[in-house]
């Protein structure tokens, strides 16, 4: 018996919609599968771009603050500026609070001056008075108060002192560690008033 040309109709529209509703769901899933696929590339882009940039952003950073080589020390003034800054580059550098007679063992033992844009050792408080004479800093004893005082004219003291070369710490930094933060465990980032121990050890 023939079914009527309704029911026939029904069921074939039936059939044209099952049929598209199952290529539509085979097309939905290939988009996911396609944007996923694409979505993580553009999310794996912009990690290496945000890391690029943050990495450029760390060297001119560690430019500004004359840490050119590893082992590098110099002061600075910690203001919300140099905060920021020092944030941004902890991965690569440990930093604190040095005591005056950090400051002294420093400047005594590894002290260079810029005099002519040359290196040149602070072996005689001539070597200071010849560049930072005309701001009352005569001798070692006036440099360290000016940078540990953070003086008026801390800049012009800081900027004449070479940064420090200092020699790798007794035993060394553990390749395991030393990307870690302190406070983890690890070398870098703000160590606080600790950062004169290690000091110690890389005079």
């Amino acid at each position: 018996m023939k079914a009527p040309e309704s029911v026939l109709k029904k069921q074939a529209t039936q059939a044209k919609i099952a049929e598209a509703a199952t290529k539509a769901a085979k097309a939905a899933k290939n988009k996911k599968s396609t944007d996923k696929k694409k979505f993580i590339e553009r999310a794996e882009k912009y990690a290496a771009e945000y890391a690029a940039a943050e990495k450029e952003a760390a060297k001119k950073v560690m430019q500004l603050f004359r840490l050119r080589q590893i082992h590098n020390a110099t002061f600075v003034r910690l203001n919300e500026a140099t905060i920021r800054m020092l944030r941004l580059i902890e991965p690569y550098v440990t930093y604190g609070y040095p005591t005056r007679a950090t400051v002294e063992k420093l400047l005594y033992k590894r002290g260079f001056g810029k005099v002519n844009k040359q290196r040149t050792p602070i072996a005689e408080n001539s070597v200071i008075e010849t560049v930072l004479g005309k701001m009352d800093i005569c001798c070692a004893a006036d440099l360290v108060h000016e940078i540990i005082t953070v003086g008026p004219n801390f800049k012009q003291a800081n900027n004449f002192l070479w940064p420090f070369k200092l020699s790798s710490p007794v035993g060394g930094f553990s390749s395991k560690t030393k990307l870690l933060h302190f406070l983890e465990g690890g070398e870098a980032g703000a160590r606080g008033e600790e950062i004169n121990k290690l000091v110690k050890k890389m005079l």
